[in-house]
C-alpha cells in the first residue's frame, strides 16, 4: 500500500522563498559597491604635446582593469588615453613627476 506524503500548504513555500530571498539581500547589500569594473581606456594614443596637457593621473593594474592606464586630463577639458609603455608617453610621465617633485 503506498503511503501519502502530506503537501507543504503553498504559504510555507512562498514564506520560506522569500526568507531566503531577504537572507540574501542583507549579505548583498553589505558588500563594497564598485564604481567600474572594466578599463576605462580602450583605446590609446602613442604621445601628445606636453604643452597640451593639463594634469596626468595613472591607475596601476588591479580588480578593475589588468593593464596600467595613463589618463591625460587636456587643456581644453577633453581626456587622452595614452600608451603607457610609449616612450613618448613615459618622458611626459617623468616630467610631470618632476613637477611634482620640485614643488
Amino acid at each position: 500500500m503506498a503511503r501519502a506524503v502530506p503537501r507543504t500548504p503553498r504559504l510555507l513555500r512562498a514564506a520560506l522563498l522569500l526568507l531566503l530571498l531577504v537572507a540574501a539581500g542583507r549579505r548583498a547589500a553589505g558588500a563594497p559597491v564598485v564604481a567600474e569594473l572594466r578599463c576605462q581606456c580602450l583605446q590609446t594614443m602613442q604621445g601628445i604635446h606636453l604643452r597640451n596637457i593639463q594634469s596626468v593621473k595613472m591607475t596601476p593594474p588591479g580588480p578593475h582593469c589588468a593593464q596600467t592606464e595613463v589618463v591625460a586630463q587636456l587643456k581644453n577639458g577633453q581626456e587622452a588615453c595614452l600608451n603607457p609603455a610609449a616612450p613618448m608617453v613615459k618622458k611626459i610621465i617623468e616630467k610631470m613627476l618632476d613637477r611634482r617633485s620640485s614643488r
